[in-house]
């Protein structure tokens, strides 16, 4: 692995040195999500420096190397009834756990049991300079002052080169069921509002077409007094149902010409939108997948007023802004992280701000 950590540290400061941009590339399952980067003429590939480093269940962390896939952690944790309770998105089979972090998204659990950030412990990366740096630990009561590793979650590469991380992991739910209602949008947003006050064991939530859907995660008296509580019809199978969803499989995501697909962040508590558009909720109303062909800024305008910000996912047109533009404050302090790890701007050049 030394061998394959000098390669990235010359690739890096050869990048540097000619002034040119840097394409960090695990599985590439994942390369539409952002802004197009502006300099794709060298590649750093990642898929090589690969591996579990270490793994203890009793002690609910795993620690692997950022080209390791995705797939082959997960398995490892079925193995001991463990899993990575954020449900990671994977996209494609290539999947890696680098990617995983730098994009920091998240499946169908994440408002019952937090995002990737919530989970990681530390990292160790490769920054501008070619210098290894380590940031955070590998037990869940690591204090590490300014939280670093956890940074690293949505930062699409633009920092450094992930090179490894420790995760929290959780065992696996006893039993899982599914509930579905007939109901309004307006209802559904209700009812979910409602229930999230309430300790009911909701693991997973969406609503689509007429149809609220609710996972229930827990022990079997928990699902039984929830399911009496609830009513719905009970959907024993319904595991491909949510993994459709995560991996955005499900006809809903099918594109749409001339449509972009928004991801829409909002407080739980916001009203059904007043917009021209397909949508699917998650998340107990928090998330809200939409279809539409609004312009960008009267979207945006729209959502901000309502106390969110929208996303460009994926689809449209490539030449407006993925992300919601910071407030002067807040682009400073990115700014200022950018030139402090990366200060000849090599790593993924646009691809997050501009």
């Amino acid at each position: 692995m030394d061998k394959i950590l000098q390669q990235f540290r010359e690739q890096i400061l050869t990048a540097g040195a000619e002034q040119r941009g840097l394409l960090l590339q695990g599985g590439g399952t994942k390369q539409w999500y952002g802004n197009p980067i502006a300099d794709t003429s060298a590649v750093l590939d990642t898929q090589a420096y690969r591996g579990v480093i270490s793994y203890e269940p009793t002690e609910l962390v795993i620690s692997a190397r950022c080209g390791t896939s995705l797939k082959e952690i997960e398995a490892l944790l079925d193995q001991h009834g463990q899993m990575l309770a954020f449900e990671p998105p994977h996209f494609g089979p290539a999947a890696t756990v680098g990617g995983m972090l730098a994009t920091g998204l998240s499946g169908p659990r994440r408002a019952s049991v937090g995002a990737v950030r919530d989970f990681v412990l530390g990292v160790s990366l490769m920054n501008g300079a070619g210098e290894i740096l380590r940031f955070g630990g590998q037990v869940m009561k690591n204090v590490a002052g300014y939280d670093v590793s956890r940074l690293m979650a949505g930062s699409l590469g633009s920092l450094g080169l992930l090179l490894d991380v420790s995760l929290k992991v959780l065992p696996k739910p006893v039993a899982e069921t599914s509930l579905m209602f007939a109901m309004s949008e307006a209802d559904a947003l209700s009812h979910l509002n409602r229930w999230a006050g309430q300790a009911l064991p909701i693991s997973a939530s969406s609503y689509y077409a007429g149809r609220l859907m609710l996972r229930l995660s827990g022990s079997v008296p928990a699902l039984l007094a929830a399911k009496q509580r609830l009513g719905g019809q009970e959907i024993d199978s319904a595991n491909d149902y949510w993994e459709s969803l995560r991996e955005q499989s499900h006809h809903f995501f099918t594109p749409e010409e001339d449509y972009a697909l928004w991801r829409v962040s909002l407080p739980s508590t916001a009203p059904t939108l007043k917009l021209r558009s397909k949508s699917l909720i998650e998340w107990g109303g928090a998330q809200r997948w939409l279809w539409t062909n609004e312009s960008e800024a009267a979207l945006r305008t729209t959502i901000q007023a309502m106390g969110g910000h929208v996303t460009r996912f994926r689809y449209g047109a490539v030449d407006s802004p993925a992300f919601t533009e910071l407030a002067p404050p807040l682009l400073k302090i990115h700014r200022q992280l950018k030139a402090a790890f990366d200060p000849a701007a090599i790593f993924n050049r646009g691809r997050l701000f501009d």
